[in-house]
């Protein structure tokens, strides 16, 4: 007699092709229609599924974990960040918790690159021109931006994606300088030429650059507060890839209105989907760029994720610990 396959729920539309696997391993609840589960959906989900697969949009707090049915023993989020899922209250309840590292690093680092070169180089901006019929002819003195080549980058977060956009900055000619928690190992830091600052104020007022690259937790949250944007220089620019709580928005936007910063590429917010009025007002005076969250948006990068996934709950089925893991720990 085969074995009962187990049921999983998954609360976005994926990649048809992990969709496609996914229903031949799994007894798999799909979301066809791509609408976020409302709250009440979300305790079903709970309340059946032997495995829910979450995503960032899906907020997994200890009050939905509390209604979870005995039979929830994985959480097998579609995503890195885990800051969606409350991880201690999941762990408590006996329910692992995993994410899928290590697939969107190159992605989430050629948006970085992308957004600095868009900010630096009005890039937005002259792609306007142009389709609205605004472009009277080449001049000397129209359209200036700032060259990135010389100028020093400080990367808040020298994980996986800060060394894959220090790799790439420095074939731009920027000079690596970054912020961590803990330092990086000796040689990573040399293949990298990286100067590492114990003192993320230090750094910060140093910087021409500064992209934001660490994970959002309770000791991230507005870890670019009012006060230390203000450390930054008035021609330096801000870039964040990571989680928009990480930065305080309405500093941010009070900045930028003053002149005091020359610009800010920003693909996450605070309260995303919605944006912050002030952020689209100085979007549309193209002194901010603003993307919906594409960081990770391949087509090979979502597929790299379902396919963790499904590693995850097979792995986790199998009755071994699955590779990715979450720990609270690991916070």
């Amino acid at each position: 007699m085969s074995k009962k396959k187990p049921l999983v729920v998954v609360t976005r539309k994926l990649p048809a092709v992990v969709e496609t696997r996914m229903r031949e391993l799994f007894d798999a609840q799909l979301n066809i229609d791509d609408k976020p589960l409302s709250h009440a959906a979300l305790v079903e989900a709970m309340k059946t599924a032997d495995v829910l697969v979450p995503t960032i949009t899906d907020k997994i707090d200890a009050a939905l974990i509390a209604q979870a049915g005995e039979q929830l023993r994985l959480i097998a989020n579609f995503g890195n960040g885990v800051d969606n899922i409350d991880v201690a209250s999941a762990v408590q309840r006996g329910i692992t918790v995993t994410n899928t590292p290590g697939v969107l690093t190159d992605d989430t680092a050629d948006m970085t690159i992308a957004l600095i070169l868009a900010v630096a180089r009005r890039i937005a901006e002259g792609a306007r021109v142009i389709p609205d019929d605004d472009w009277a002819g080449w001049s000397p003195t129209w359209m200036l931006g700032r060259r990135i080549t010389g100028k020093r980058l400080g990367i808040v977060g020298m994980g996986r994606i800060g060394q894959a956009l220090a790799k790439r900055a420095a074939a731009f000619g920027l000079s690596i300088h970054y912020h961590n928690r803990r330092r990086v190992d000796p040689r990573i830091e040399e293949k990298l030429e990286a100067t590492y600052w114990d003192s993320l104020d230090q750094m910060l007022a140093r910087m021409d650059i500064v992209s934001v690259n660490c994970p959002h937790t309770p000791a991230t949250y507005h870890l670019l507060s009012a006060r230390r944007l203000k450390l930054m220089k008035p021609e330096a620019i801000l870039v964040n890839t990571a989680r928009g709580e990480i930065v305080d928005e309405t500093a941010l936007a009070r900045m930028l209105e003053a002149g005091e910063l020359a610009g800010a590429g920003l693909d996450v917010f605070e309260q995303q989907p919605a944006i912050n009025p002030r952020l689209l007002k100085l979007a549309r005076q193209h002194k901010v760029v603003v993307l919906p969250h594409l960081g990770s948006a391949t087509h090979e990068g979502r597929a790299d994720m379902g396919e963790k996934v499904i590693v995850n709950i097979k792995t986790f089925m199998d009755g071994h610990k699955p590779p990715d893991r979450v720990l609270p720990s690991m916070l």
